[in-house]
């Protein structure tokens, strides 16, 4: 058995210790009331210093991120970092700053938030921006209620719609639900763009405004944003932008020249932290001239958001400068359509043509095996490989989204079109050994329905 195989509780002997501290010069603080003392000790290992820091290590070894191997994980941009923004997202002077101190002490922050506020408005062609929203999905809330603020200020009370694609992500209408907002679907064409003639009859004066992501899901750009843009104010809507997908057009082209009113960005997916597990995020919302002047009137959050992300977005953006900004979007589409065009003989592309940061494949060319999407992505793992986004967006049975960010070189490329390949190959030959997938790993085949239905979650529970 390695030492990894057991879990710390199992490493657990009475008597062990893995601190030591001091004892204390302050005097002995008051009792406790006994109704606020704990009946028992709670059931934790007792281990040495040493156990305690290989069982981390070991955990560390078990888990996969961007620093140990390539996550093409579509939809969610998980790319590498440049490790300088974190030390400058440490930085004493502002890692320390309380939000409660003076505006005298606070002046610097004060002065990077407006620096960031400058850049986003350049690079998005919006007028102002919020930092306040913590994540994409309180931006997205963020943005609706200024949507709703609008409207209601002229007397609009009606506008009780919001318009959502069928290829929309899934915060979305979940987003508009929570804001009070009756979602309406519009599908979309055989090509995975929006519907114009399905949207046409949709428009009215009881419509909000319209939810667009672009590119979509399907990594493709609504090439008809202008004249959608133009039928949604025509009837007295609002545009909102979802900015999940700004990636590709970064230093490229302008939600704000496309017609959106208001926006919300994710800092934790375009502009330099590392994203997952929950955060951290930020979410800041911009928004035109129309709708300037209700933003200090949302109030989202205690304070200004998170102020670390908010960091490392101004170190990247200022680091990489005016002339290499665009330099992002056009490397993740590069990537995007190399990796598609060196794979859509083995895989089903549903929908040819030139995508942006990601696309998405519907399962193998060759359905007759029985290799699923999840075998794929299982197998995947066994060649050192994170799977890409799996079963979304929705318009696919088999769908597999592929987004290999900017800042994979093409060794790398080229070693995922290989072991793709390789995966199709093994699928043909010998399926069974794909579907019984992954091999390697220390954990094979979780039964996930079961765990997020009965979790166990103690060590006593096992």
């Amino acid at each position: 058995m390695k030492y990894y195989d057991k879990l710390i509780f199992e490493l657990s002997a009475e008597g062990k210790r893995g601190w030591s501290l001091p004892k204390s010069a302050f005097p002995a603080v008051p009792a406790l009331d006994a109704e606020l003392l704990r009946a028992e000790d709670p059931a934790l290992p007792e281990v040495s210093e040493v156990d305690v820091v290989r069982h981390y290590t070991a955990l560390s070894q078990m888990n996969f991120g961007v620093d140990s191997g390539f996550y093409p994980l579509g939809s969610c941009t998980m790319k590498y970092n440049p490790k300088i923004n974190e030390e400058l997202a440490a930085h004493p002077g502002f890692a320390s700053l309380h939000p409660l101190q003076s505006d005298e002490d606070a002046a610097g922050a004060v002065a990077l938030r407006d620096g960031l506020e400058k850049c986003l408005c350049s690079i998005t062609g919006m007028k102002a921006f919020t930092f306040e929203p913590c994540a994409g999905a309180h931006g997205e809330l963020t943005g609706l209620m200024l949507i709703r603020s609008y409207h209601n200020s002229r007397g609009d009370f009606a506008r009780t719609k919001i318009i959502v694609p069928d290829s929309a992500h899934g915060t979305n209408p979940a987003s508009a639900a929570v804001c009070g907002l009756q979602v309406v679907q519009v599908n979309s064409r055989p090509d995975g763009r929006v519907d114009i003639e399905a949207l046409r009859p949709l428009l009215g004066d009881d419509i909000a405004g319209m939810m667009l992501t672009n590119p979509n899901t399907l990594g493709l750009f609504e090439s008809q944003i202008g004249e959608i843009a133009a039928l949604v104010h025509e009837c007295g809507g609002l545009m909102y932008y979802d900015g999940a997908n700004m990636n590709p057009l970064i230093g490229v082209v302008r939600p704000g020249d496309m017609g959106f009113d208001v926006m919300h960005l994710n800092l934790h997916k375009s502009f330099s932290t590392p994203h997952g597990g929950g955060g951290p995020g930020s979410g800041p919302v911009g928004v035109n001239d129309k709708l300037k002047e209700f933003l200090p009137k949302i109030k989202v959050s205690a304070f200004h958001g998170n102020f670390a992300v908010m960091m490392r977005a101004y170190a990247y953006i200022l680091s990489l400068g005016r002339e290499n900004v665009p330099m992002l979007g056009r490397l993740a589409t590069l990537s995007a359509n190399y990796i598609k065009e060196s794979l859509k003989d083995v895989y089903c592309l549903p929908i040819e043509g030139l995508c942006k940061h990601e696309f998405v494949f519907d399962g193998l060319a060759d359905k007759s095996t029985g290799v699923t999407t999840l075998d794929i992505a299982k197998r995947l793992l066994d060649y050192g490989f994170h799977a890409p986004t799996i079963y979304f967006p929705l318009l696919f049975h088999q769908s597999i989204m592929i987004e290999p960010t900017e800042t994979e070189g093409k060794d790398t490329l080229d070693s995922f079109i290989a072991v793709m390949r390789c995966i199709a190959e093994e699928a043909a030959s010998d399926p069974e050994m794909v579907k019984s997938a992954p091999h390697t790993t220390p954990v094979r085949r979780p039964d996930e329905a079961t765990a997020a239905r009965h979790p166990q979650l103690k060590f006593a529970d096992l």
